[in-house]
């Protein structure tokens, strides 16, 4: 069994805290896997007996009727009727309907459109559901649907949220053990993925790349109602091949515009990247000026969920162990709890004719979490010594109290340059 104790914590503590547990994450990253197995597991080996729990599949079709917001309710809640703490697992939630409420349609179901009001959605039966003393509830979902602004107000500070991803490189060490350098170069070609981490390098390959077709790309085309997918395809493959660039959506059409030889508006850009987001495929690093202390500009850079996601786009034929790492290491400050942005200041020099011309520096991430603060480079090799100039040049102007951090792949865990980490280190200890 792959354990996953970074979450199993999170669950236990919020065991029983009368608030609803909502898990979220990319499909297929192992979240009916965390509650069935590993939190059910801990139940069962805790005294709790099977007859309290309650595991609904809401994407499995022998439960469609649940779909529907009252009869799940009515469901639950006829489960539990008579017995103490019931521990309930509501799995891709998203799936329930929003229904016209039965008191204004003569007691029939109908499913509503987004313009209705007086309406019965998933929140009310979580909500519902979470305010019986016997129930404990745990719903996971899929999309960002889950944990959107609106969504949030309606709960009202009244659920827990849980996010979770593929296995991090420390999850998917734990798990394999033996070299860490044959781990790391493992996890940078193929990732994380729970099923993909199971398999042979061949099948990882297979694995990978139907993801996209058979699950991700069908799940977005179907909710958002899109008729053709080629814009949505070559787009997914531009952000594989700018992980870790500073880009916008100007930048973005004219790339496809140059591949596809067709224009694309940059409206058009932005909703399919949202898209991406909502599915948690990609995530987004933004700008943050460290002498104004203030997030800027419209440039982001944009991190695959998982690296072997990200290689699959592109065929895993696209050796930049550079861009790689670097989306390694911003996932594993997300899953470490820091808030990670890219670092920008401008400093004034002198240009070849000596006139004064102001520059803008760019530190990949700088990371924080309470008390912490972290500058941090990475590169896949500072051994010539240009490429060791490049990545400090950043640091050299910022006299500030924050560590300056150069991330390399390589086994340093010790060394006289204490800016210097190696890779596996910096994962496995030193963030932790």
């Amino acid at each position: 069994m792959i354990r996953r104790n970074h979450y199993l914590d999170m669950l236990i503590r919020n065991k029983n805290n009368g608030f609803p547990k909502v898990i979220t994450g990319i499909r297929r990253c192992g979240k009916s896997y965390l509650l069935k197995e590993i939190y059910g597991g801990y139940l069962l080996e805790n005294g709790i007996s099977e007859d309290r729990i309650l595991i609904l599949e809401l994407d499995d079709d022998r439960n469609l009727k649940y779909r529907n917001p009252i009869e799940l309710g009515k469901y639950v809640r006829e489960f539990c009727v008579g017995k103490e703490d019931c521990y309930i697992f509501l799995d891709e939630i998203q799936l329930v309907d929003t229904i016209l409420n039965p008191i204004y349609t003569d007691g029939k179901y109908i499913i509503a459109r987004k313009t209705d009001e007086n309406v019965v959605t998933f929140v009310d039966v979580i909500l519902g559901l979470s305010r019986e003393k016997n129930i404990d509830l745990y719903v996971t979902g899929s999309n960002s649907k889950m944990l959107s602004s609106d969504i949030i107000t309606e709960f009202r500070d009244k659920a827990a949220n849980i996010h979770i991803g593929p296995l991090s490189f420390d999850e998917f060490y734990q798990y394999i053990g033996g070299s860490k350098t044959e781990a790391i170069y493992e996890y940078m070609q193929f990732g994380g993925m729970p099923l993909a981490v199971l398999k042979d390098p061949e099948e990882k390959q297979t694995y990978l790349k139907n993801l996209f077709q058979t699950t991700y790309f069908r799940d977005i085309i179907d909710h958002n109602r899109i008729g053709k997918s080629e814009a949505l395809d070559e787009l997914c493959n531009i952000l594989s091949t700018c992980t870790g660039e500073l880009i916008n959506t100007e930048k973005i059409a004219n790339t496809y515009q140059s591949r596809r030889h067709e224009k694309i508006d940059k409206a058009t850009v932005e909703r399919y990247i949202n898209f991406f987001m909502e599915a948690f495929i990609i995530r987004d690093a933004k700008r943050y000026d460290v002498k104004g202390k203030q997030e800027i500009g419209a440039l982001k850079k944009y991190y695959f969920t998982d690296p072997g996601l990200r290689n699959a786009r592109l065929n895993f034929a696209f050796p930049d162990e550079g861009q790689i790492i670097e989306n390694i290491v911003y996932n594993e400050l997300v899953y470490n709890g820091y808030n990670v942005n890219i670092g920008t200041y401008e400093k004034v020099e002198k240009n070849r004719d000596g006139k004064s011309i102001k520059k803008t520096c760019e530190i990949d991430f700088l990371a924080v979490k309470n008390q912490r603060m972290y500058y941090i480079q990475v590169a896949s090799d500072i051994s010539d010594p240009e490429t060791k100039q490049r990545e400090q040049k950043p640091y050299l102007s910022l006299n500030d109290q924050i560590q300056k951090i150069i991330v390399i792949n390589k086994p340093i865990s010790e060394t006289r340059d204490e800016s210097l980490i190696g890779l596996t280190d910096f994962l496995l200890r030193f963030i932790k």
